[in-house]
């Protein structure tokens, strides 16, 4: 059985770890940093499979992470990125309305952006059809011009170039097993790592290793597939991101149209629930306790019917027809556009979304957990990737260093 011995380990090479990784050898060029991964390569899951949108930051309320990192981070992955050379496409945002009554969370939006500094505005038809003439909204829409796309995998994949020449080590096809502690834990192939600091970034499974820890008490994640339809670059001619009213109640945006750095558009995504944390296509990662206890948790809140779950859950099952998840869409658009071209799916992705098990809610904000020994992020979900630089240097700011 071999042995590790290291100051940092983090466990997960998603945009979090990696960002804390990053974060910690600028702050401290020599420290000593094992990044565990139990799959083949960085980026793998959450990570390499979003829609690379760069958000704004003007959905969020103002007291939460997301708010205070989204901005921020928006402007350095985006200075990140034209310093690596890695691919950006600065497209901008529109969000719509479709009646009054999204008139009113529309102007709410614009309190938020006002609030944490976004650079947003509201138009008139008028000016929504000179900014993106496929668009389509009931007297006013949210402009919003810092709201770009990139290619998720190609920014980890870079990071973990940056950081190897720091020195910073990675362990690929190695999983976390369990804790023996002392900060001593034993991965899926039986070594044991022991580390000064063990900083838990594990994404779906984030949960568990805290659980583990004696963290995340009352959290369990509940995963959802989020699917996209897209076309071949320049088939659609939609040249910014087209977003409806959001319901602001749930963590989730709507089916919306997102301009790719390739030039394709992407329709979605999805929130379906899902039977298992890695459930992404028929039986792959199968895990029957996984399954059991996360349809165990779906049936309570279906019976309950928690936050709109069961109205959630038929009309996310729906999406599954094509023709019912484009329709969905027309709304956002001038009645003379075809959507016939959007028939590619694309990867499928999973949110790893937060539960609290006592108030049966879905949790809006990231979480971190932690003592003196370990860290953990957990409910690591959009806007994430955007605010992965700034959250990472406040975790080890305030929880590490």
């Amino acid at each position: 059985m071999k042995n590790y011995k290291t100051q940092y380990l983090i466990i997960g090479s998603g945009i979090i770890g990696l960002s804390i990784a990053k974060s910690l050898k600028e702050k401290s060029p020599d420290s000593d940093i094992l990044m565990l991964e139990k799959e083949s390569e960085v980026g793998t899951h959450a990570s390499g499979r979003n829609s690379g949108v760069l958000h704004a930051g003007f959905y969020y309320t103002a007291d939460s992470f997301k708010a205070k990192f989204a901005k921020e981070g928006n402007q350095r992955l985006t200075e990140y990125c034209k310093q690596k050379g890695l691919k950006i496409n600065n497209a901008g945002k529109v969000v719509v309305a479709t009646n009054e009554k999204d008139l009113e969370t529309l102007f709410e939006l614009k309190r938020r952006g006002d609030k944490n500094g976004v650079d947003i505005s509201v138009v008139d038809e008028d000016e929504l059809s000179s900014l993106e003439p496929a668009a389509m909204t009931h007297k006013n829409a949210l402009y919003s011009p810092t709201t770009s796309t990139v290619d998720p995998k190609e920014i980890v994949k870079q990071l973990q170039i940056d950081l190897e020449k720091q020195g910073v080590r990675f362990l690929f096809n190695e999983g976390y097993y369990r804790n023996h502690g002392d900060n001593r834990i034993e991965t899926s192939s039986n070594k044991i790592i022991i580390a000064d600091r063990i900083i838990n970034t594990a994404g779906l499974y984030a949960d568990k290793v805290a659980k583990d820890f004696n963290f995340s008490k009352n959290c369990t994640i509940i995963p959802f597939k989020g699917i996209y339809l897209k076309n071949k670059a320049g088939e659609l001619k939609i040249k910014k991101h087209i977003y409806p009213v959001p319901n602001i109640d749930n963590p989730f945006l709507g089916v919306h149209f997102t301009t790719s750095v390739d030039g394709a558009i992407k329709l979605g995504p999805t929130a379906i629930p899902a039977f298992w944390r890695e459930n992404y296509k028929g039986f792959d990662n199968f895990k029957l306790g996984e399954m059991f206890n996360i349809l165990g948790w779906e049936a309570n809140l279906f019976l309950s019917n928690s936050f709109g779950f069961r109205n959630l859950a038929f009309t996310e099952m729906r999406k599954y027809y094509r023709n019912y998840f484009v329709n969905l869409a027309k709304p956002l658009l001038r009645a003379d556009i075809e959507l016939d071209s959007l028939i590619i799916k694309t990867e499928p992705g999973m949110r790893a979304q937060l539960l609290n098990t006592k108030t049966k809610e879905l949790l809006q904000d990231f979480v971190i957990e932690g003592n003196k020994k370990s860290v953990h992020i957990l409910n690591a979900v959009s806007p994430a990737l955007t605010a992965s630089f700034p959250f990472a240097d406040y975790i080890v700011e305030k929880y590490i260093k």
